[in-house]
């Protein structure tokens, strides 16, 4: 498989409180969706994987600066790995700090199988506003997406619209990007105007309700490939049909 099919995922959700539940609820909810898939180690600071028998009490000391370290599947040749950490408030929408969790699924057919699976379970035990599971390669050119106009006067790559940086967007419930798959909780899709069954006839046949009334939305049959002609034309048009993403809809 070529990095092309890597999937990277990312989902935000309120910042971790107290003796909070979530880290272990995520890593449960990425186990469930990913058959066979034990996320039962962790990594030393040389790089060695170091097996965690008691991974549940291990998570669930607390929050280590309002996140969870990196806990994988200890296979150094079919790495699957997930961790947590705190976006602080003055670098959040709304001015809200965040929990952001970060996942790498295998750049195999499995890996892309499972891909939405893993982003619902990820992003419904973490209690997210919103996320995205997308091929690292694309993924790249997306978050060059977002601008600091000051210290980065270049547009954006291959025609994409400029972002605002997150703590410039009002509300977190807005996603700040779009990916090849897409998770908007309900107060994320009201946020930006989704579903309109006229407007979103294409997007509502690759699209999946969530058990907590979310929604799973696939921008593109295939994962998302920005060498791709029509795929790229899929995301720009997406970026068209939701002017709040990114910030960009006027005040």
């Amino acid at each position: 498989m070529t990095a092309k099919r890597k999937v990277t995922l990312i989902v935000y959700a309120p910042a971790l409180v107290g003796d909070d539940s979530r880290p272990v609820a995520v890593v449960h909810g990425m186990e469930r969706a990913f058959p066979g898939l034990r996320l039962d180690w962790r990594v030393a600071e040389d790089g060695r994987p170091i097996a965690l028998p008691q991974r549940d009490a291990w998570l669930a000391e607390g929050p280590q600066d309002g996140g969870f370290p990196l806990v994988c599947n200890g296979d150094e040749s079919y790495p699957v790995m997930i961790s947590g950490l705190e976006l602080p408030a003055d670098s959040s929408p709304g001015g809200q700090a965040q929990f952001e969790v970060h996942a790498q699924l295998p750049p195999d057919a499995a890996g892309v199988a499972v891909a939405a699976d893993v982003l619902e379970a990820v992003a419904e035990s973490a209690r997210a506003s919103w996320g995205h599971a997308t091929p690292s390669s694309a993924g790249v050119d997306i978050a060059r997406q977002t601008k600091n106009w000051a210290a980065n006067p270049q547009p954006p790559p291959r025609g994409l619209p400029s972002l605002k940086l997150p703590e410039k967007i009002r509300s977190p419930e807005i996603p700040h990007r779009l990916g090849w798959l897409n998770y908007w909780s309900t107060a994320a899709a009201q946020a930006i105007g989704f579903p309109d069954p006229a407007r979103d006839a294409e997007l509502l046949s690759r699209t999946r309700r969530t058990a907590t009334g979310g929604w799973v939305v696939q921008l593109t049959d295939a994962p998302l490939d920005l060498d791709n002609p029509a795929h790229l034309d899929a995301l720009l048009r997406a970026y068209e049909r939701f002017p709040e993403i990114g910030g960009r809809a006027a005040p």
